[in-house]
């Protein structure tokens, strides 16, 4: 079990003074909300405001931001002694970044590669799954810095200081998080051995300490380099850096313009065109014992040069020749030039040690920061993350990384990516889940707050296997379902997964708010999504009640076309076979229609309150020339007629209508009627 951490760092929010004053607040998935009151910090706990708006959690829970806000304010708005209280609210955000429009590519480009990373998991073996993994690494590394590319155009290009400083503090994130995700690269995921461990770092040097590049182009771009007063720093950032062919290049110039130093110079071209270094080739042979012997024996010519006094009557060419010889003292004296310790643990290595192994790189880094920050100063976040790494000590850089960066992007991506790579099986977490999937979880949470986000945070939860779904359930609920097409998208990712009772939840609140918008056809298609029979009966209560007092069906198509779907409820059952009737009865097929409408009747289906709507239908029917309803059926209309008549509680009512009463009598009427003529008629057909 790992130790508890300490006590996390106070965070001060901006314009908040809580110095002096209370400060309430309710936790949300992803962010707290923060109001400023009036009451002194004296007055104790003021907590208990909250409870004074039960709709706070709620709204706050369901990513409802305004509604509590506006909750909030109201819970603080009065004092126990009248005074009024501050209206200030503050949202305060753990993941700010995702937020920020030009960091969208990261966040989308990097979903890619980890999804891509998930697939190919069982794919390859070996050096070939090996070769997978640091392939995905630099394609990470390629869109941190596409992105910080694209931060640092944004911070040239805009006129808003406020946004420059942002963009600016951004590229520097940027450039601290491709430094140490390459750091891991070379240590973890390639584990780079001895020899080309050497070659990876001094790349990883060249690529992140771009400090002196601008005074390189000085140099290189003026009439007569050699002349340039910054000559003989460009020639010494060559040679700290291991770039020996430019630093030879230029050496000529200098050789060109003086003679007199042409001696010295071609001793000192000769010893740098021939230091030993690791070969990274498929076809080299040479071994590590053989590359330490010739190095030793090119190590034992410079300093016999150096005895000799060869180059004392030029102290730029000594000091060149000493820094070659790996002296402490003048690489140090270069320390303006490399302006980083692990520039100079690289540097020191390149000429003291070149086939460092791995394991051995905790002792040089540690001692380079040493001799590099001298006391005058302490390790910043950085500097403990990069040590970290050369300690191996993974957990560590995670851990630190977690605190340091302001987002979760780098440690979830890395961690997954170090997991992939066999690094983090035996590490569990004390909560529950590894950490993995922890990570993971933090980033995928931090997502879901975003409007648009939150489909990419989908894919990181289905790729937690043991709290990833539960994650999922109980932040989808939270998405605010502000159009139809999002909650289709929602809906879609809810059924794909069979999380059943998100879907009927979803349903159930579109179409309640379908409803509120008296859009009955919508509401209807939700709750039938829903499979929600209460819901269906009332907003078919709601068709049958619009139908009376217009006349006539909306939302015809749906209707319709309910198919199975009308089985969900006995009322939905009747609106559809309802509207089949008037289908029906428009097309002239008046004896289907006939029995259709009585068997609405006697079935018992349709609500009491619709009885006297579907006798009266009945009446076109009994006045059609031809005869449609049978004796029987005849009779059953009339026990009907009396039924709603007789047993109706409005009975009273209904006599004192006039319009009601008319339209009993003509019914009797209409039935006595029709009963003659199918008397008539059918004791004709058996006397013939």
């Amino acid at each position: 079990m790992d130790e508890l951490d300490t006590e996390p760092p106070l965070v001060v929010v901006p314009g908040a003074d809580s110095s002096s004053r209370q400060l309430c607040f309710a936790w949300g998935p992803a962010e707290v909300l923060v109001c400023e009151t009036l009451f002194s910090r004296a007055g104790g706990s003021r907590s208990r405001y909250l409870s004074r708006s039960p709709c706070l959690s709620r709204f706050w829970g369901e990513g409802r931001a305004g509604a509590a806000v506006r909750a909030l304010t109201d819970s603080v708005a009065g004092t126990e002694d009248g005074a009024p209280s501050s209206s200030r609210v503050f949202v305060v955000r753990r993941d700010q970044d995702i937020y920020i429009q030009t960091l969208r590519k990261l966040f989308n480009e990097s979903h890619g590669i980890f999804m891509g990373l998930q697939r190919s998991e069982e794919e390859l073996a070996g050096k070939s799954r090996k070769a997978q993994l640091v392939q995905v690494s630099k394609n990470y590394r390629s869109v941190i810095r596409a992105c910080m590319e694209d931060m640092h155009q944004a911070a040239v290009s805009t006129r808003d200081p406020a946004l420059q400083g942002l963009y600016s503090t951004q590229v520097s994130i940027l450039s601290a998080m491709e430094l140490i995700w390459n750091l891991c690269e070379i240590l973890f995921v390639e584990a780079a051995t001895a020899g080309p461990l050497l070659l990876r770092l001094l790349d990883w040097v060249r690529l992140h300490v771009c400090d002196v590049d601008s005074m390189v182009r000085e140099v290189l771009n003026s009439e007569s380099p050699s002349k340039h007063k910054l000559f003989w720093n460009v020639v010494d950032v060559f040679v700290l850096q291991g770039r020996m062919d430019e630093a030879r290049h230029l050496l000529s110039k200098e050789a060109s313009a003086n003679p007199t130093s042409m001696n010295m110079y071609k001793i000192l071209d000769d010893l740098m065109k021939k230091m030993p270094v690791p070969s990274v080739c498929k076809n080299n042979t040479q071994t590590l014992t053989e590359l330490e012997l010739k190095w030793q024996h090119w190590h034992e010519e410079c300093q016999r040069y150096l005895q000799d006094g060869t180059f004392a009557s030029n102290p730029h060419m000594e000091s060149i020749c000493k820094i070659l010889l790996g002296d402490e003292d003048a690489i140090l004296e270069k320390k303006e030039l490399m302006t980083t310790w692990y520039h100079f643990l690289v540097t020191r290595l390149l000429y003291s040690h070149p086939t460092v192994k791995p394991m051995e790189l905790r002792f040089y880094a540690q001692s380079s920061m040493d001799l590099f920050l001298g006391g005058e100063s302490s390790p910043e976040p950085l500097d403990m993350i990069l040590m970290a790494a050369f300690e191996f000590e993974i957990h560590q850089v995670i851990k630190e990384c977690s605190i340091v960066l302001s987002n979760w992007w780098f440690v979830a991506h890395l961690t997954d990516l170090l997991d992939h790579c066999k690094l983090l099986q035996s590490h569990n977490l004390y909560f529950g889940s590894n950490m993995r999937e922890f990570l993971l979880l933090e980033y995928a949470s931090g997502l879901f707050s975003h409007h648009s986000l939150w489909q990419l945070g989908v894919d990181y939860f289905d790729h937690c296997p043991e709290y990833g779904r539960v994650y999922l359930e109980l932040h989808i609920e939270r998405i605010p379902l502000s159009t139809e097409q999002k909650a289709l998208k929602v809906l879609r990712i809810c059924e794909q997964r069979q999380m059943h009772e998100q879907v009927r939840s979803i349903c159930k609140i579109m179409a309640m708010k379908a409803l509120r918008n008296n859009r009955l056809g919508s509401a209807l298609s939700w709750s039938i999504r829903a499979k929600d029979a209460a819901f269906a009966t009332l907003i078919s209560d709601r068709f049958l009640k619009d139908y009376c007092e217009r006349g006539c069906f909306s939302d015809l198509d749906l209707i319709d076309n309910l198919g199975p779907s009308m089985l969900l409820s006995d009322r939905l059952t009747f609106l559809g076979k309802y509207r089949e009737f008037h289908r029906l009865y428009g097309e002239k097929r008046f004896p289907e229609a006939a029995r259709l409408l009585l068997t609405l009747m006697t079935a018992h289906i349709a609500p009491c309150s619709f009885w006297m709507t579907l006798l009266t239908d009945a009446l076109p029917l009994l006045e059609q020339k031809e005869v449609i309803f049978s004796a029987e059926q005849t009779y059953e209309l009339m026990r009907c007629l009396e039924d709603l008549t007789a047993g109706n509680p409005d009975k009273q009512k209904i006599q004192d209508d006039d319009i009601e009463t008319t339209k009993v009598e003509m019914l009797r009427l209409a039935l006595a009627r029709n009963l003659a003529r199918v008397i008539v008629k059918e004791g004709t057909v058996e006397g013939s």
